[in-house]
């Protein structure tokens, strides 16, 4: 495939920790070079009853990773009869990533993941990095296109603290933020919330540019 083809998920996506809970946060637009390939894809996707993740890379490994990490933690709990905890999702995970990126490949493999969810021992937001790297967070984080527009207003406007509400008002700032700037994020957006009540989309947006 050529390179001009491929499609990714050039993109902006915010995880946010809150007193109550996790914000999870992306854009619609997918991009394939300077083409828009789409504009309404799901960017954040729930991989068991209480862990998602945002998306940001080449749709077809994430596509895959996706489908892999799903049934990875379908079939460990039907085998233990547990919950899977965020931490040995997020281990599941970037072991796959490591693996993908470093196979040969005409197409790169790049996958980046932000991770959220609840477990018995809390709520948890992790950085999964392309290169498999894994980092928990204990304020923000973003991926993509986008981040380094977003992480400005981050910087100045996230406060320890922030309710979900607070939050998911805050990362709909950084989505228009980035929106407004990087040409490869755009169309819309959708947020979630990860609270005791569970996994929640709190706002889904679409934002048509046409031509008068």
């Amino acid at each position: 495939m050529d390179d001009n083809k491929q499609t990714k998920t050039g993109t902006t996506t915010i995880g946010l920790m809150c007193k109550d809970g996790i914000v999870l946060a992306a854009d619609k637009r997918a991009t394939a070079g300077y083409f828009v390939a789409s504009k309404k894809v799901d960017k954040i996707l729930k991989i068991s009853d209480n862990i998602a993740v945002t998306i940001a890379g080449t749709v077809s490994d994430i596509q895959l990773l996706t489908k892999i990490i799903k049934a990875e933690i379908r079939l460990k709990e039907f085998r233990t009869g547990k919950i899977t905890t965020v931490k040995e999702a997020v281990n599941l995970l970037s072991g796959m990533v490591y693996n993908n990126i470093r196979n040969f490949s005409m197409i790169p493999g790049i996958s980046h993941f932000v991770v959220g969810g609840k477990d018995i021992m809390g709520f948890h937001l992790y950085d999964l990095s392309p290169d498999g790297c894994v980092e928990e967070i204990q304020e923000y984080v973003s991926s993509g296109s986008g981040s380094e527009l977003v992480y400005g207003l981050l910087e100045s406007s996230y406060q320890a603290g922030l309710t979900v509400k607070e939050g998911a008002e805050l990362a709909e700032r950084c989505i228009n933020t980035s929106i407004a700037r990087d040409i490869a994020s755009g169309n819309g957006m959708d947020i979630f919330t990860i609270t005791e009540k569970g996994i929640q989309k709190v706002t889904t947006k679409k934002v048509d540019m046409k031509l008068k």
